[in-house]
């Protein structure tokens, strides 16, 4: 397939795909909105990427929505695991040794906010989320772009729009909006490693996943998973403060380790029908 470099029918295809995007979340949204803020807006979003991947992979491409980078296979298999342990792993880089060297510490939450329910529900919900932004960062309108612009010209500036949607978040902050760029930027540079969705969504879940863990906030959102909340004796320039560690410096630098995690490790890249087959190295 030879990429298109009409500037105005790339336009196009992106225009329409943002299109279907909103007008499935003015439809979905009050409906799903019934089920509370969080269900809501996060099963919203997951539905209107789907929509939106679904219809334009079909009206340009006589494909379907798998076709995006969501068939599995072995090799999907090998990089979700990858991205878990990735995302997971940088999330105990940033927090575990506050911990150890008394930075901070564990406290009982309060127990009215823990249920069975919330422990099997929450990881659900984070996973609609997880991939319900992968999806939409990194689904048609994102390939589409990096076959006519290049690398550059994509991942960067998709991952500032990552971050400037993350602004309206409770008390989002100029370090938090800038290391959630780093991870849109991030997962930008996962899908070009791997040519499938299943790595950037595995770093994305397993990052969202640590968080409440250890009973910190995910983007300014508090989501109880365990009977403990994490304190700080350090300040906001290290914890993220009411933000959460998407805000602080320690995030920022692990954002290296992370880098060199997708450069150097194993990840299998796989053919895509918007990009075609991955380069020799």
């Amino acid at each position: 397939m030879v990429p298109s470099r009409d500037p105005r029918r790339v336009a196009r295809k992106v225009g329409v795909y943002i299109s279907l995007y909103v007008a499935t979340v003015f439809v979905v949204g009050p409906v799903l909105g019934w089920f509370g803020a969080l269900v809501g807006v996060t099963a919203t979003g997951f539905a209107a990427a789907c929509v939106a991947n679904a219809l334009t992979m079909r009206i340009y491409q006589r494909l379907s929505l798998l076709d995006i980078g969501l068939r599995w296979n072995r090799s999907s298999a090998v990089n979700l695991g990858l991205g878990l342990a990735g995302g997971m792993g940088a999330a105990c880089l940033v927090l575990v040794p506050p911990l150890v060297l008394h930075a901070a510490h564990l406290s009982a939450a309060p127990p009215e906010n823990q249920s069975l329910g919330t422990f099997f529900f929450l990881p659900l919900l984070l996973l609609l989320g997880a991939a319900g932004e992968e999806m939409l960062f990194r689904g048609y309108g994102f390939q589409v772009l990096l076959r006519a612009a290049g690398a550059y010209a994509t991942i960067i500036p998709i991952g500032v729009v990552f971050a400037l949607l993350h602004a309206a978040n409770p008390n989002a902050s100029y370090i938090g909006l800038a290391n959630t760029a780093g991870f849109g930027i991030l997962f930008g540079y996962a899908f070009l490693r791997s040519r499938d969705l299943w790595l950037p969504i595995g770093l994305h879940y397993g990052w969202n996943l640590a968080l409440p863990l250890f009973g910190v906030n995910v983007s300014g959102i508090t989501m109880r998973l365990t009977g403990y909340t994490m304190e700080w004796t350090a300040g906001p320039l290290w914890s993220g403060g009411e933000y959460g560690p998407e805000a602080s410096v320690l995030t920022s630098i692990v954002f290296a380790v992370l880098f060199l995690f997708l450069w150097k490790g194993p990840i299998c890249q796989q053919t895509t029908p918007l990009l075609g087959p991955p380069r020799e190295n």
